[in-house]
């Protein structure tokens, strides 16, 4: 299907004072495919999330090469870089961090009035946002405010929220970390259902359960990538998800997890 996204040599290191680094990220060889799922595990620390910011291009490597769709993200200017991650990329978070003045759909329709601009088509944004809203079942919150919805209905309108400019790839960065497992689990289902559709999916997650819904996982250690494990496509209807649990604690607990 071709690679969407892929790493080389890629390195991040953090200047300490005294002429001293910690080095995060250790010549890092990754690539993505287009509408693969991938999950990225490993002990607190070994550079995960640190992964994922540096390959959106929301944080700057210390050297290396990262390309998205075959373009060099190091050679892009930060306004180019801004309009990739708000146009061909979506991004969910444990911190949700939506704003707090608008109601739930003008949350979700703001990314995409961003994008279009002046001339923004309102009533086609609305109307999409409403389909994004019925998809993850909570349309009838759309005119609510944040303090009005839970945790588990608030990381759904984040994820319609990453979804309405219709991006290449989700990232997400322990997106179920915050919320209990009923919640979790149909945060799961949702995304599994968006990689379903196409879009590339990768998260970051120490849980087992997110990970039986990838087809791919990478195992990261002291910033190196170290190990991965390959899965099938995850079918709700055929698969049995506490197997693929399974299969991956085992897996974990042979890595030293």
């Amino acid at each position: 299907m071709g690679i969407i996204l892929e790493a080389r040599s890629l390195n991040k290191k953090v200047e300490l004072g005294n002429s001293r680094q910690l080095h995060i990220l250790k010549d890092i060889n990754l690539e993505i495919e287009q509408g693969e799922f991938v999950s990225v595990m490993g002990p607190s620390g070994s550079g995960k999330s640190t992964l994922l910011y540096n390959i959106s291009g929301m944080d700057k490597m210390t050297s290396g090469s990262v390309k998205f769709k075959g373009r060099e993200m190091a050679s892009l200017k930060e306004e180019e870089l801004a309009q990739i991650r708000l146009n061909n990329m979506g991004f969910i978070f444990q911190d949700i961090n939506l704003l707090k003045n608008l109601s739930l759909i003008d949350n979700v329709m703001f990314p995409a009035l961003v994008s279009q601009g002046a001339g923004a088509d309102k009533k086609a944004v609305y109307q999409k946002a409403q389909k994004l809203l019925e998809m993850t079942g909570i349309q009838k919150l759309a005119d609510h405010h944040i303090t009005q919805a839970s945790g588990g209905q608030l990381q759904r309108v984040a994820i319609c929220r990453a979804l309405i400019n219709e991006p290449d790839i989700l990232f997400g960065d322990e997106p179920t970390g915050a919320l209990d497992s009923k919640s979790a689990a149909e945060i799961m289902s949702i995304v599994a259902e968006i990689n379903q559709k196409g879009t590339t999916v990768m998260l970051v997650t120490h849980d087992a359960k997110v990970a039986a819904k990838s087809e791919r996982i990478l195992f990261m250690v002291d910033g190196n990538l170290v190990a991965q494990k390959k899965m099938s496509k995850y079918d709700a209807q055929r698969d049995d998800i506490k197997k693929r649990e399974e299969n991956i604690m085992k897996w974990l607990v042979e890595k030293g997890f």
